[in-house]
């Protein structure tokens, strides 16, 4: 979200041109294309708009170009519009919906399955009155929509969708609309003229109070930014500060992002300029400039930052996160060393693109540390395909891994006499391991091949804004299920099903996480076996071996980001427990849901 503190015209004066914020919001949804690349979206409003002229402009686009489109239109509007728009402030934003004060942009990335136009945020609530319209976008799952829904049916309310962005605008929208009309009430009996009473509305509105009044429903993971047609706007944070936001204040201007180096790049400034929101804490910018924080739920003592974030999601562009992936592969150093067998002089380490990378020097410093010798590497695997499988939707998914990698031939000595170390930052699913990097890497003909998850072994569902949501797509899950099969304890799979079953129809808070229970029996080096087992294709002919990093030493590398979940299974809120609990009956049962 970008916010003018100042007119259009000290921009045209100061920098050119009147588009500042409007370039400052192309750059920064550029540069996080990363969390998203299945839809994007912009919408503007602009301040002190007479009546009868249009106040706000929303765009959204499909596909993992939408960014181009989005801003393709607005080249294509303004050379329509003439080049006088350019220069002229007054003709800009008397003519250009997009000449604008503030901006709010997103990138899409499903996590629910769901796909089409109308998933795509910004998200939009009209109104005859500016103080009820309402933008809203933001990063999130929430984990007990069906309770949501429910409280919004029972007031009256008819929800066109149970999407967590449509109850969450809708519960937004409810709560704004009583604030609203609170105030309306109290000025009344001070005001006769209704114009002046909802200027006086649109000063005094509390925006944190609407907002709390149903953020207190929500249990999930969220960092949400709003803007209300009057010219308010906001964003706020879990309380478990779960999803991350970052924010970075001048007298020009205030911009808010999910990523830390993003603002520093599309601003210019150094890391201590930008500030991370608060778990639970809300940044409200009202119409007139003035900038304020207030606690919208009292942050938890026990944060739950998630650690993912950290391992694969933001980009390693952030000097914590960068020192964050290093430490992450230097840490499996001893447990690679042992793989193969200390034959520093006959292993070649190499890593898989692309956000590995940092995670490969980390393990090559912790090598060098380890046995006094630089270790052999290599560039051996070449991603062809931009498209990250991990975020393609799952009928894509399988088809694109075959085709993502290539290798370097001759990076390695032929005839099985060098192993072939390769870091990735997590193995979920397994599928790209599978159906293409084991294959091809077996070309090289290896002694051995052991692939090395900076990550822990990933054997829970994510619920909140990270695409893992069926217990059958884990590898780590699988080879679980399979290890119990096959010494004989199917009593356990079984007993577990039984208790989720008994606690189905329990509220949130008194639901247990069973699951874990799955795991119990096995240490994760076994896990870790079966893993391979299950993963290595038939056609290589060569040993392998997975490495993955431990719960411990993820801590020590992450230590302000102790949410691991999906690692643990010690989920943040009680819907976490409610929805793996709902997962495991689905898996038992058959049901892919």
């Amino acid at each position: 979200m970008v916010r003018l503190l100042k007119p259009l015209d000290y921009y045209q004066e100061k920098y050119g041109t009147w588009q500042y914020g409007l370039q400052k919001m192309y750059l920064l949804m550029e540069k996080q294309h990363n969390r998203g690349q299945e839809g994007a979206g912009l919408a503007t409003v602009k301040l002190d708009v007479p009546p009868g002229e249009e106040y706000i402009w929303r765009e959204r686009f499909e596909g993992k170009n939408a960014i181009q489109e989005i801003f393709a239109g607005i080249n294509n509007t303004m050379k329509l519009a003439g080049h006088e728009v350019l220069h002229s402030v007054e003709k800009a934003k008397a003519d250009l919906p997009f000449a604008a004060e503030l901006y709010l942009g997103h990138l899409r990335y499903s996590t629910t399955g769901k796909s089409g136009l109308s998933y795509v945020h910004p998200f939009l609530r009209r109104h005859n009155w500016k103080n009820r319209t309402m933008v809203l976008a933001g990063n999130f799952n929430l984990t007990n929509v069906d309770e949501l829904f429910d409280h919004l049916t029972l007031k009256g309310q008819h929800p066109r969708d149970k999407g967590d962005t449509f109850l969450m605008l809708e519960s937004l929208g409810f709560t704004l609309d009583k604030e609203v009309q609170k105030e309306y009430d109290l000025l009344k009996q001070r005001y006769t003229n209704d114009k002046q009473i909802t200027q006086k509305i649109e000063e005094n509105l509390r925006i944190a109070s609407f907002i709390r009044k149903s953020e207190k429903l929500w249990d999930g993971g969220y960092a949400i930014c709003g803007m209300l047609g009057h010219g308010d706007s906001f964003v706020f944070r879990d309380p478990k500060g779960i999803r991350p936001a970052f924010y970075y204040i001048s007298d020009e201007i205030v911009v808010t992002a999910s990523e830390r180096p993003v603002i520093q790049t599309a601003m210019n400034v150094k890391e201590e300029d930008v500030h991370e929101l608060l778990p639970g804490q809300a940044l409200i910018i009202k119409k007139n400039g003035s900038v304020k924080f207030e606690t919208i739920r009292e942050a938890d003592p026990n944060p739950a930052k998630c650690s993912f974030e950290r391992i694969y999601f933001s980009r390693g562009s952030d000097i914590d996160i960068y020192k964050e992936r290093k430490k992450l592969g230097e840490s499996l150093s001893k447990d690679i060393l042992k793989a193969v067998d200390n034959e520093i002089e006959n292993t070649v380490f190499s890593f898989i693109p692309n956000t590995a990378e940092v995670a490969f020097y980390g393990m090559i410093d912790g090598i060098k540390a380890y046995t006094g010798k630089a270790p052999r590497t290599e560039k051996v695997l070449i991603k062809d395909i931009k498209l990250r499988t991990f975020i393609s939707t799952n009928n894509e998914r399988d088809d694109l891994a075959t085709h993502v990698y290539d290798i370097t031939y001759g990076s390695i000595r032929r005839n099985k006499v060098d192993n072939l170390v390769a870091i990735d930052d997590s193995i979920v699913r397994g599928t790209t391991l599978k159906q293409s990097i084991l294959k091809i890497l077996n070309r090289l003909e290896p002694k051995k091949i052991v692939i090395v998850s900076s990550s822990p072994q990933v054997r829970f569902p994510d619920y909140y804004g990270i695409d893992m949501a069926r217990m059958g797509e884990f590898c780590a899950f699988r080879a679980a299920i399979s290890l119990l099969k096959s010494t004989g304890h199917q009593n356990i799979i079984d007993e577990v099903y039984r208790k989720c079953k008994l606690q189905e129809n329990l509220p949130k808070e008194q639901i247990k996480n069973y699951v874990t229970e799955i795991y119990e029996p096995f240490t994760q080096n076994e896990i870790s076996a079966e893993i391979a087992r299950m993963l290595t294709p038939a056609e290589v002919d060569c040993p392998v071996e997975l490495v993955y990093q431990t719960i411990d030493g993820l801590h020590e590398a992450c230590p302000n980001h102790k949410g691991d979940w999906y690692f643990t299974g010690n989920y943040p809120t009680p819907g976490g427990n409610r929805l793996v609990n709902k997962a495991y009956i689905n898996y038992y049962e058959g049901l892919d849901k």
